[in-house]
């Protein structure tokens, strides 16, 4: 168990994923179907999103309120029109930032039989903290065994 069966291999994506503004989008079939398309076998997955006003996360995909309550309480810890310093690009950039920074930019998942390893009730998240649409960027990198 933990051995490798054959030589590393690498291989990278580039996810674009359009938003609707502040909130969650799952992303958890778009990711699995490309650890499919590679022949992933077994190895490590990193998810890297190129931005500062977006973040990734692990949580509940089965209750819709879960992500919605979620967003009230990140909206709670950095509440726009705060009076921050920086302002320049409107007054939900400051907090977009603080929330990035308190959930992350990155994910590392373990992958087994050519799929993220995920429990029942997790996906993949990106969240967007700016209240108009983006096309966010997320970049996967995988390294491990592959079936090809």
């Amino acid at each position: 168990m933990g051995e490798t069966a054959g030589p590393l291999a690498q291989a990278h994506h580039r996810l674009e994923v359009e938003t609707r503004g502040a909130g969650f989008v799952e992303i958890t079939r778009p990711v699995a179907a490309w650890t499919r398309e590679i022949g992933a076998g077994e190895g490590l997955l990193t998810l890297f999103l190129r931005h500062t006003s977006a973040s990734l996360t692990i949580q509940e995909n089965a209750d819709p309120d879960v992500v919605a309550d979620l967003t009230d309480a990140l909206a709670r810890l950095a509440p726009a029109n705060a009076g921050y310093r920086h302002s320049v690009e409107g007054p939900d950039d400051m907090p977009a930032h603080i929330k990035a920074m308190l959930t992350g930019v990155s994910l590392s998942i373990p992958v087994l039989g050519g799929a993220p390893v995920l429990g029942t009730w997790q996906g993949i998240f990106l969240i967007e903290h700016r209240a108009r649409a983006h096309r966010r960027s997320v970049l996967l990198h995988y390294v491990g065994t592959t079936t090809r």
